[in-house]
């Protein structure tokens, strides 16, 4: 197969997706890689009809990347994620919004301009976890315990704001990762507490996260994806969702992500609708199994890839 990565100047030299490039060029596959933000493009060259198979995005938020992928979806071509699906989750207002009106769990979310305008939230619901709403990887995400905080808050250049109460937790987040309907997860520190407990590696996913993550997919239109979960007290609640995250600590990541784009590549896109309009369904129920992983086969080889590791969840 031809196809096309976009890979945004924060990721020139990252392991992903590069070590996905080279491992997809290993089997056989012709891969171009452009740099949208560091190199001059030839736009009507680069994005034309039947050139490659499928385009994949490795992003930042605003980047300039993402209005390529557009470009490539809007002449009929295949991508990896769905346009339309990563600027829903590119933007933490807009992903707020779509996830309350599917029922997803999801705090409550408030947004300023400015961390101080956050003293109009009610009292009971600090501690307030403020963030960028183009965050990502944890930037500029803070703990503030209480409305006197919010001056301390305040950061220049940072743009739009989001609140969101607080979910008590151990002082770490559970970050589950799908590929293509294969779900990992993994615990992490968490970026508000960073004297928390170390990173712990995969982690068995219950059925309950796992049914969470699979409508995250299917409400967003996302088939490469991972979510930020906390398992408060009335049960998982989702504090982020990003698009082609880093799969971090995931068994033969770069094998496993290089095989799922080429069965979405193969597939035309996989979910590819975008975000759903109409309300929810009911998740399909997962199916747990501890499969071993396999290495991805040349071209040709059935379509597929192996039920996750320990902690991996075919869906």
């Amino acid at each position: 197969m031809k196809l096309c990565f976009l890979v945004e100047e924060l990721y020139r030299c990252d392991g992903m997706p590069l070590d996905v490039v080279r491992r997809l060029v290993s089997w056989g596959h012709q891969v171009d890689v452009v740099r949208p933000g560091g190199s001059l493009l030839r736009v009507s060259e680069e994005v034309r009809a039947g050139t490659h198979d499928a385009w994949v995005l490795k992003t930042v938020s605003g980047g300039p990347g993402l209005a390529l992928l557009e470009a490539a979806a809007a002449v009929g071509l295949t991508t990896v994620n769905d346009a339309r699906s990563i600027r829903a989750v590119r933007d933490k207002v807009l992903t707020s919004i779509i996830a309350s009106q599917h029922g997803l769990p999801v705090p409550p979310t408030y947004s300023a301009p400015r961390a101080s305008m956050f003293a109009d939230v009610p009292e009971e619901l600090f501690p307030l976890v403020v963030k960028p709403a183009d965050g990502s990887s944890g930037r500029g995400v803070r703990l503030v315990a209480d409305p006197a905080g919010l001056a301390d808050a305040e950061q220049p250049g940072e743009g739009q704001l989001i609140a969101q109460p607080y979910v008590p937790n151990p002082g770490t987040d559970l970050k589950v990762y799908c590929l293509a309907g294969e779900f990992h997860a993994t615990l992490r520190r968490s970026p508000i507490h960073p004297d928390g407990p170390a990173d712990a590696g995969p982690v068995p996913l219950s059925s309950e996260v796992a049914a969470v993550a699979a409508e995250v997919g299917a409400v967003f239109g996302l088939d490469l994806y991972g979510i930020d979960v906390v398992l408060g007290p009335d049960g998982p609640v989702v504090v982020d969702i990003n698009d082609f995250p880093s799969f971090r600590q995931v068994p033969d990541a770069v094998s496993r992500v290089a095989g799922a784009v080429l069965d979405l590549a193969r597939a035309g896109g996989g979910a590819g609708r975008g975000v759903r309009v109409p309300a929810a369904q009911a998740p399909a129920r997962p199916r747990l199994s501890l499969g071993l992983p396999h290495p991805r086969p040349v071209p040709g080889a059935g379509a597929g890839l192996p039920v996750g590791a320990p902690g991996g969840v075919q869906i």
